[in-house]
């Protein structure tokens, strides 16, 4: 599904700020994998999620996703086959807009825009239904404005927008990081729900390593720019934390990277 080859990228090279952020970093994802990534500050984790969606370019090296070869399309043209959704609830969505406007917007993405009449009674049935999945009531205030919802509420929203058209790939760059604890719970939990019942491949950049471990059916973890652990299976669901810690000796404060 995803095939990340030989990828390097060094920001501000030349100078006396250059910073080699990946690190020939290979990486192949099956369809349907869900993988959460853990790392240090300046591991790669967001940086690798900003050269798939092709936020910056691949200094070199090879991204291929679903038979595509991405590593020189613009990012506006990956858009169609990515989904996204970002640390800041702000993001991702339009605050002055309702949030059947947002669903149109999203459910329209990839596709031409023309003069036709605007949402459909048909389009508007299928955004209640999902809404209604979310379990938050956003099925009976479609017309609110989305900067009236809580962060939970607007991420969660985000998330729907993002797997709405199903993407061949959705990521998730730290994702809950923004929301307290209960809340995080609750956007955790529709993530893991939308991702199994539509078998979306998806990659998770985290920082909480309990939700590393509980969330997905893989777990990598990146240093230096590249992948130095890779668990799945069974391994990975018999892992606890303190075995990741002890196994790969690495010291949670230096790693930052919350239990």
């Amino acid at each position: 599904m995803l095939q990340l080859k030989g990828i390097y990228k060094t920001f501000n090279a030349g100078t006396v700020n250059e910073k080699r952020a990946i690190d020939n970093l290979n990486l192949t994802l099956e369809d349907g994998d869900f993988v959460t990534i853990i790392g240090g500050n300046g591991a790669g984790k967001s940086t690798t999620l900003n050269l798939i969606a092709g936020v910056y370019p691949v200094d070199a090296g090879m991204i291929h996703l679903n038979g595509y070869d991405l590593t020189n399309l613009p990012e506006h043209k990956r858009a169609r086959f990515l989904g996204r959704v970002f640390q800041d609830p702000m993001m991702g969505t339009a605050a002055t807009m309702g949030i059947e406007e947002n669903l149109a917007l999203a459910y329209r993405r990839g596709q031409k825009r023309g003069l036709g009449s605007g949402i459909t009674n048909e389009e508007r049935e299928l955004y209640r239904e999902k809404l209604a999945t979310l379990g938050l009531g956003l099925e009976n205030r479609m017309t609110s404005k989305v900067g009236l919802l809580s962060g939970g509420q607007r991420q969660a929203l985000t998330l729907l927008m993002a797997t709405l058209r199903k993407p061949d790939l959705l990521l998730l760059d730290e994702h809950t990081a923004a929301l307290d604890p209960k809340t995080a719970d609750k956007v955790l939990q529709i993530t893991e729900e939308i991702v199994a019942r539509d078998n979306l491949t998806t990659l998770m950049v985290t920082h909480n390593m309990k939700n590393a471990i509980q969330y997905g059916n893989r777990l990598i973890m990146m240093d230096a720019g590249h992948v130095v652990v890779d668990i799945r299976g069974e391994e990975k669901k018999n892992l606890t934390v303190r075995d990741l810690l002890e196994k790969f000796n690495i010291e949670s404060d230096r790693m930052l990277l919350s239990e």
